[in-house]
């Protein structure tokens, strides 16, 4: 039996901003964007990949105290959102920093074996680009 992963969440406060993160510095691209009920999803992906990742809004979908309590972890930087890897790191860092991103570990050898960097989207969320093998 063989698992992949399909589709993964990665709460926002604000999809255009997400989009000039996830899109416009990380270089995904946007395979579904959906607004109903006053809410937005927007789907990216890398474009060689079957990942579905979804950027939603926190309050889409959940109570007032759910949303809330989701946003304020959001914007407090205690979630991680993902981990991505990329063939030339060093060109994917700097393109990220010149986005604006914040930056929280430039790329470094970790003493778990892998290369990589750190930033936080703009809602927040720690985002760590690795050297792929």
């Amino acid at each position: 039996m063989t698992v992949t992963v399909s589709a993964m969440f990665i709460p926002v406060h604000d999809p255009d901003a997400a989009l000039g993160f996830y899109r416009d510095a990380l270089g995904l691209e946007v395979r579904n964007d959906v607004a109903a009920h006053g809410f937005r999803w927007v789907t990216v992906a890398p474009p060689e990949q079957e990942v579905d990742i979804v950027l939603f809004q926190p309050h889409g979908g959940r109570s007032q105290a759910e949303g809330d309590a989701l946003l304020s972890l959001v914007t407090q930087g205690s979630l991680q959102a993902a981990i991505f890897a990329t063939a030339d790191l060093d060109t994917t860092f700097e393109k990220v920093r010149a986005s604006g991103a914040e930056v929280l570990q430039e790329p470094a050898d970790q003493p778990w074996g892998v290369r990589d960097c750190a930033f936080r989207d703009p809602s927040g969320n720690l985002v760590r680009v690795q050297q792929a093998p």
